[in-house]
């Protein structure tokens, strides 16, 4: 288990509000979260975990608060300013994988990279290093509709490691798999955490992998409790 209490986090969340019309969906959540944890947010449907969780990656937009992510203000960041940061320091891995259809697996993994404006080769010979890595290297050539669910996942995890987030967003990431794919994607995180000392925010409704994970945040009426 990564000490929680080492150094100062990598990211922090402070006051944040969000309303849609007259519901107040997050009443002022405060949250740290350190370089290497795993983190695992849990809660009722309603409870404001995706909302948190798209506003601390920056997709939405909070009705207050402040956030920072290494020494980036991330509210202060607006436009092309803020899609750049995002593309660079951000990772997301959601239930519904997005992958494109027209393009391979290792295209899909590449196109990141490529929108940051990085060398095409070395974006790719990342590329090819991460799908080997993570057990899918026999299928990147093909395209998604010929790769399991499993296997449409972990071509996601490495589409959201490739630019080398300082965090990765995951937002039930296991919903869509069944059991087996479920318990592999679960010990995948630690793996990445091990080997890049990679940092996980996970929304999630699975209570194995919350158990797993360094820390829970529990959320409720949103609120954390």
């Amino acid at each position: 288990m990564i000490p929680t209490s080492a150094g100062n986090p990598i990211l922090t969340a402070r006051n944040i509000h969000k309303h849609y019309g007259s519901l107040h969906v997050l009443q002022g959540v405060d949250l740290d979260i350190h370089a290497g944890e795993i983190v695992s947010m849990v809660g009722p449907s309603g409870s404001g975990k995706s909302t948190l969780l798209h506003i601390l990656g920056t997709l939405d937009e909070a009705a207050e608060g402040e956030i920072r992510l290494k020494d980036n203000e991330l509210h202060s960041l607006k436009g092309k300013s803020l899609a750049a940061f995002r593309n660079r320091h951000i990772g997301f891995v959601f239930q519904f994988h997005h992958l494109l259809p027209e393009f391979t697996a290792l295209e899909n993994v590449c196109i990141p990279g490529w929108i940051s404006g990085q060398n095409k080769s070395e974006v790719e010979s990342r590329a090819r290093q991460l799908v080997e890595s993570l057990g899918v290297g026999h299928r990147m050539d093909n395209k998604p509709g010929a790769l399991s669910g499993g296997e449409q996942q972990r071509i996601a995890v490495c589409r959201a490691l490739i630019n080398s987030p300082d965090i990765i967003f995951a937002d039930e990431p296991t919903g869509n798999l069944d059991s087996a794919n479920a318990k592999e994607l679960h010990q995948l995180f630690f793996e990445l955490r091990k080997k890049f000392n990679q940092t996980f925010l996970i929304v999630t409704h699975n209570e194995a992998l919350a158990e797993m994970s360094d820390r829970v945040v529990r959320m409720k009426d949103g609120r954390v409790i």
